[in-house]
């Protein structure tokens, strides 16, 4: 008996799943991989980013709207979504910055935010877990708490003595953190664009992160899925709230940026199984493991 590849990707909010390894899922899809996507809040508390959207019915329907959002988007990658039932954080402002919103996800104990994925987990099986790092791709508090909580449920899905009560245990066999915006991805973007003579949308954003501090993961895993890349523009603008359609976002065509860079790239953090770095597929030492 063959056994079908699994891929889940955990994310924070609704719309985290198409703007970060989008067009990977679509590829997997593509090829057979059931691909689940786990949301661990319903996005309640996200900005409306899109000024088309900015509307009192959408304002005061956030929430269903934002689950509406998401469905749309799942159609269009052809993946599994479930949310996890944890109430958006929020991103807090100020200095000193406030406290969080009394029993929001990022409040919670992490054994306690962990509970339903290991539950998920345990139900769809997935071979290879996508999630944040530390800093959770950028510094939201629900984005920490993801990492956190994938990587507490990594560890703990196969222990049949943790969370008795959420299904059979089972080892995920790698784990990846999304390496999302690489500068080096927007300096060959920057190199394309120079030498077509069009004009770059993306210098002063680029400006802004690089005087972030964030960590610098190494490249491990680049996944060739450039084709991909219009699917994982609709997904995207599914989410009509939170991006504009008319923003820098979509201001390249697909084709320049495939020239630039025609890979999503992820750092493996965890594997118990033999796979050598740098990989081209997610499933390298899976495929091998598993009949498929």
């Amino acid at each position: 008996m063959s056994e079908r590849l699994r891929l889940m990707a955990v994310h924070a909010h609704p719309d985290d799943e198409s703007s970060k390894g989008a067009a990977t899922m679509a590829r997997y899809v593509d090829e057979g991989v059931d691909v689940l996507v786990v949301t661990m809040t319903g996005g309640e508390r996200g900005d409306i980013l899109n000024p088309a959207m900015e509307r009192p019915d959408i304002r005061e329907n956030i929430t269903q709207v934002r689950r509406e959002e998401m469905e749309r988007a799942r159609e269009i990658l052809g993946i599994q979504q479930e949310f996890a039932g944890f109430v958006d954080s929020g991103l807090p402002e100020g200095d000193p910055l406030p406290p969080l919103p009394e029993g929001c996800f990022a409040t919670l104990p992490v054994e306690e935010g962990a509970a339903p994925l290991v539950a998920s987990i345990r139900r769809f099986r997935p071979h290879v877990i996508l999630t944040y790092d530390e800093n959770g791709g950028y510094p939201h508090p629900d984005h920490i708490m993801t990492h956190k909580v994938s990587m507490h449920a990594f560890d703990t899905a196969g222990d049949p003595d943790a969370y008795p009560d959420a299904g059979d245990p089972w080892q995920p066999l790698k784990l990846y953190y999304f390496v999302s915006f690489p500068p080096e991805r927007f300096e060959a973007l920057a190199d394309v664009l120079a030498a077509r003579g069009l004009e770059n949308p993306f210098e002063e954003w680029m400006k802004r992160i690089e005087d972030r501090a964030r960590p610098r993961w190494e490249i491990t895993t680049r996944v060739h899925c450039s084709e991909y890349f219009g699917v994982a523009d609709e997904a995207l603008k599914a989410h009509a709230t939170q991006v504009d359609p008319n923003g820098f976002w979509f201001a390249v065509p697909n084709d320049v940026v495939a020239e630039a860079w025609p890979t999503e790239d992820y750092h493996l953090v965890r594997s118990v199984v033999d796979t050598e770095v740098p990989e081209k597929d997610l499933f390298a030492g899976v495929r091998e493991a598993v009949r498929v």
